[in-house]
């Protein structure tokens, strides 16, 4: 990556923060509503990680976090590679873009759980945008890594579906098998994935342009 000026290191460990923040109050409101009903906490926490937006959240706030810190390692050099920040950056935006367009009417959450939603969904989008825009060296992304980046949510799909046979229990609406069938969570699948590789194909544009 390029090096970072002090203003951008404070504004990146800034983002990184609010990425951390946002995923910690989540976590501990599962982990809340768990132990308010005497359930396991483990299981809190494979269904908390059973998201695709804090999953991409996870590695938005890894991928920020690595760009500030200087200590070197594999996993730090790989997060940072353009091509790997860049796919991260084309998951958070289908996350915000995904949840404005087809969940955020589905409830109103309020409190933490709003405080949550809105660092998660809308702002961390917004901020590892602007950080890929600014930090992220161009010139390096090619239409193969397409085909990388979508190995990501294709997995996310097929575990969901695997876990959702299995439990009876489905992360988001518009793959919920027991009550679309099949061949409707295809359809809305296969209409996301179409989405996810707009968005990428715009970025890997916007990366050559600049």
């Amino acid at each position: 990556m390029t090096r970072l000026s002090l203003i951008e290191h404070r504004c990146v460990q800034l983002a990184a923060a609010l990425g951390w923040l946002g995923l910690s109050i989540q976590l501990y409101l599962v982990f809340y509503a768990r132990w308010s009903v005497d359930a396991s906490l483990l299981g809190g926490l494979v269904s908390y990680f059973s998201y695709f937006t804090v999953l991409s959240n996870t590695l938005v706030a890894a991928v920020l976090t690595c760009a500030v810190t200087t200590r070197q390692s594999k996993g730090r050099s790989w997060l940072l590679q353009p091509w790997v920040s860049s796919g991260v950056a084309v998951s958070i935006v289908v996350v915000g873009l995904a949840y404005n367009l087809l969940l955020r009417h589905l409830w109103h959450p309020q409190g933490w759980q709003w405080l949550a939603d809105v660092l998660l969904h809308d702002v961390m989008p917004v901020l590892f945008l602007l950080y890929w825009w600014r930090c992220v060296p161009k010139g390096q992304l090619r239409l193969g890594h397409v085909g990388l980046w979508v190995i990501y949510p294709l997995v996310y799909f097929a575990y969901s579906l695997l876990r959702g046979h299995v439990l009876a229990v489905y992360p988001y609406p518009f793959i919920d098998v027991e009550k679309l069938g099949y061949l409707q969570v295809f359809i809305n699948a296969g209409g996301i994935l179409l989405g996810f590789v707009a968005v990428a194909l715009l970025l890997i544009g916007v990366d050559r342009r600049r």
